[in-house]
């Protein structure tokens, strides 16, 4: 493992780093151990008991946090005719068809950080799917990103829409605020998130939902969570 710097060795003494916190603390010593100069993201990294690999334990969506993630999101829509005049108006950074498809591939272009498509479009956009997929970014319909209704798809977006979606380890790593919010609305917003992960629970999951859960800062150390007590939410 790479050495760590002072700040972060100093952060570290700030708390137990064996503890499992509830919610409130956790958020209390990530905002106490926050180490960088700028106002760094806040994450929340989810372990859960299900095996991604079959389509039945698979567990994807999105939620507009309550008070969102103090970004301000890059969104690319693939779209055509009086729906891309609908996406411009909505606030849309980049509206197209398959030109934008073809900068992607020729260009290697991502200046975006959100893609949404309307139905008609996926026959392009499918053709990303080998480039978009890996990054996170391929539109699909359960998180909302593959829609006719565009103006509550960007305005969703902009307000603070996050998705969430297992990774190979079965983990979800999902950004719930920056630093300067305070624990108060980095906690509300991890309970928003919690929530619609519980929801999102596979009728094939079985055993314990989420093993283990945890909360860092862009470049602090990781706060453990005590997960069994989710279960009561």
């Amino acid at each position: 493992m790479p050495k760590r710097g002072k700040k972060y060795q100093e952060a570290l003494k700030l708390y137990d780093k064996s503890n499992h916190y509830d919610v409130d603390e956790a958020f209390e010593i990530v905002c106490k151990t926050s180490i960088a100069k700028f106002d760094e993201t806040v994450e929340a990294h989810f372990r859960l008991g299900v095996d991604g690999r079959h389509a039945d334990q698979q567990v994807r969506g999105a939620i507009v946090l309550p008070h969102g993630t103090g970004k301000t999101k890059r969104v690319l829509v693939f779209a055509k005719g009086e729906k891309a005049r609908e996406a411009e108006a909505a606030g849309a950074d980049y509206v197209g068809e398959a030109e934008l498809a073809e900068k992607i591939q020729r260009e290697n272009w991502f200046d975006f950080d959100v893609v949404v498509a309307t139905p008609d479009m996926m026959s392009v956009v499918g053709r990303l799917g080998k480039i978009l997929g890996p990054k996170g970014l391929m539109p699909n319909p359960k998180s909302g990103t593959v829609t006719m209704d565009l103006s509550t798809a960007l305005a969703e977006i902009k307000a603070g829409k996050v998705e969430y979606r297992l990774d190979k380890q079965n983990i979800i790593h999902t950004p719930i605020g920056k630093v300067s919010f305070g624990p108060e609305k980095l906690s509300e917003n991890f309970m928003a998130l919690l929530g619609a992960i519980q929801r999102a629970k596979p009728a094939a999951a079985k055993g314990q939902y989420i093993r283990s859960a945890a909360v860092t800062t862009t470049m602090g150390p990781g706060v453990k969570l005590n997960a069994a007590k989710f279960s009561l939410f």
